[in-house]
């Protein structure tokens, strides 16, 4: 099968798609096209080329983080006057029940840093952060090299960690 990473838009089927987790099954029927056309985010869609199906998606935004959550070993060449630090969220990524365990997790994942990274060439960007829904989530993170911030429950991972898997 060959696979197609593309915006969402009006001709995709999205009310076949389910994850099994209402919180991103709804967001995906319900808001995510809006989101898109406020330019609230941007949503990834992993599609099927033959069938046009979709198997996953993923959203990203613009984000900021605390100065204080960056722990003290990222932050040292950081600007001390900086209160926050301008981040990527990937805010949202899903699979489709029919293709889960197979491997499209880390697809898209590694698509949606890919193109973190690109996007950090034209807009300064620190890290790619994630707000894991539940201890799935946070164990996938961890697996590529996300990194827990305190007390906050999100994750991130340095754009200088990124560019190491692209160059």
């Amino acid at each position: 099968m060959s696979y197609l990473t593309v915006p969402l838009d009006s001709k995709h089927d999205r009310d076949n798609f389910s994850c099994g987790k209402d919180l991103l099954d709804n967001y995906f029927w319900r808001q995510a096209k809006q989101d898109v056309k406020r330019k609230l985010s941007a949503c990834f869609v992993l599609i099927d080329k033959e069938s046009n199906k979709i198997k996953g998606y993923y959203t990203l935004s613009s984000n900021s983080v605390s100065n204080e959550l960056i722990p003290d070993s990222f932050k040292k060449n950081l600007p001390k006057s900086y209160s926050s630090i301008p981040t990527i969220l990937l805010g949202r990524l899903a699979i489709d029940k029919g293709y889960q365990g197979r491997g499209i997790g880390k697809i898209l994942l590694i698509d949606s840093l890919k193109r973190c990274f690109e996007t950090s060439d034209s807009i300064g960007t620190f890290a790619v952060i994630v707000d894991p829904l539940d201890n799935d989530a946070e164990r996938f993170y961890n697996k590529f090299g996300f990194i827990k911030l305190p007390d906050s429950g999100k994750m991130f991972l340095p754009m200088k960690t990124i560019k190491e898997l692209f160059e």
